[in-house]
């Protein structure tokens, strides 16, 4: 669970908002997994800072360190990957094409100059 407020002032009102509906409804929290008055961190696979939800550098690292693939399952795995980060990505199906393409081909696996990584603009 999150709890991100506009203004600081309003964050332990927000705060007690949240705590009141989770007592309505019998529900706890775990204290070791709490913390409070962070300005951001990782959630859900995402960073979430002032600025707003922003793609985690670990698994754009991940993306970038992947050696070109050698079989269906590997493409597979980058799409899956891309996919994870395509809200960060402007025309990330259009870059991803090459990819689909390649998966097409059920027979036979040939990956190519024109599968490989899109441009990172």
């Amino acid at each position: 669970m999150l709890v991100k407020s506009k203004k600081a002032e309003e964050h332990v009102k927000d705060l007690e908002e949240t705590f009141s509906v989770l007592r309505k409804y019998k529900l706890k929290l775990n204290p070791a997994k709490c913390a409070f008055g962070v300005q951001g961190g990782r959630f859900l696979g995402f960073m979430v800072t002032h600025r707003g939800i922003e793609a985690n550098p670990l698994k754009i690292k991940a993306i970038i360190d992947m050696k070109a693939p050698t079989c269906v399952n590997e493409v597979q795995r980058l799409t899956g990957r891309i996919a994870a980060l395509s809200r960060f990505i402007s025309k990330s199906a259009e870059k991803s094409l090459p990819f689909f393409k390649t998966l097409r081909k059920a027979k036979t696996f040939e990956w190519g100059t024109p599968a490989s990584l899109p441009s990172r603009n």
